[in-house]
């Protein structure tokens, strides 16, 4: 009776330790930054369907700080520049305010999206100062980018 009790436990914490393992790798931390990328301005138009007005270098810069992540404050800056700079390029006020409210609304560093702020760090990066290895990282791989892409997403 202890000799199959002990197998069925064996066997037990062997199937749980299976299960287990591959949600720990997947949850496991990444180290070091991704890669950049960009598709412009995400889960928006890069340009003016209307006219020639076109935005999409102002959301290059801001996707740039996003996925360098940083502090809370400058998450706040790059949203802020965002929105002058695309008033500066189009003149609408109302297109610059909507485009600020989404990105402070949705770009929030504890929703696990590919757009929220820090996304080239694993989730749980969140708000913090980088430090200079990580900001060295970051400038190898933006160097690595802008010399694999130098035309970048926008037209």
């Amino acid at each position: 009776m202890k000799r199959t009790l002990r197998s069925r436990t064996g066997a037990l914490c062997f199937l749980v330790a299976a299960l287990l393992l591959p949600a720990q790798l997947s949850c496991s931390k990444r180290v070091g930054i991704s890669d950049f990328t960009s598709d412009g301005c995400s889960l928006f138009p890069d340009h003016s369907l209307i006219d020639e007005s076109d935005w999409c270098d102002c959301c290059l810069v801001h996707d740039i700080a996003y996925w360098k992540g940083g502090t809370e404050e400058e998450r706040l800056a790059a949203d802020l520049a965002l929105r002058e700079c695309v008033l500066a390029r189009t003149g609408d006020e109302a297109l610059a305010r909507l485009m600020y409210e989404g990105v402070r609304m949705g770009g929030s560093p504890y929703f696990n999206t590919w757009y929220r702020w820090g996304y080239g760090w694993s989730f749980d990066h969140k708000y913090r100062a980088l430090s200079e290895a990580e900001l060295e990282m970051a400038e190898e791989k933006l160097e690595t980018f802008f010399r694999e892409h130098p035309a970048g997403p926008c037209r």
